[in-house]
């Protein structure tokens, strides 16, 4: 019997993603960001987090989905990485649930594009699939964008 492993989940355009707890600092509400000039756009801007300046990458444009509307503000997932904190905003955030490594597939072969690289795997799940997200190439492009700036 395998060990049961915790994740942060979260909604993304639909999309319902998760990423080990492990991984996860702090789930925040929406901040204002400063906007970094000739970033990708993917990054959002710059947050202040108590004194530490933290990359926000928005993953709608990470994934190549649609622009979330301009009435709806995203949350803050607060990750960490080996250079800092990294901010990945979401549309929702979901529970911490605990899943069995036995229901872990591979992802499936109609994920295209980005999310292609961006998903290790899936859980399938009662009600729904649950995408395991890889932050460490999810955030690969805020590395340099925040000591730039």
């Amino acid at each position: 019997m395998s060990t049961p492993r915790q994740f942060c989940t979260f909604f993304v355009d639909g999309l319902f993603f998760g990423i080990d707890v492990l991984q996860v600092q702090e789930v925040l509400r929406y901040q204002p960001m400063t906007k970094v000039p000739m970033a990708p756009t993917m990054v959002r801007g710059l947050i202040n987090l108590r004194g530490q300046i933290v990359t926000a990458i928005d993953l709608r444009h990470r994934l190549g989905l649609s622009s979330r509307s301009a009435d709806s503000l995203p949350m803050n997932i607060v990750v960490r990485s080996e250079e800092g904190a990294v901010s990945l905003l979401a549309d929702q955030i979901g529970d911490v649930i605990e899943i069995d490594d036995e229901t872990f597939e591979r992802p499936p072969d109609t994920l295209k594009g980005a999310a292609r690289e961006l998903v290790t795997g899936v859980h399938k799940l009662k009600d729904r699939l649950l995408l395991i997200l890889d932050t460490h190439r999810a955030i690969g492009v805020a590395q340099g964008v925040a000591v730039e700036a």
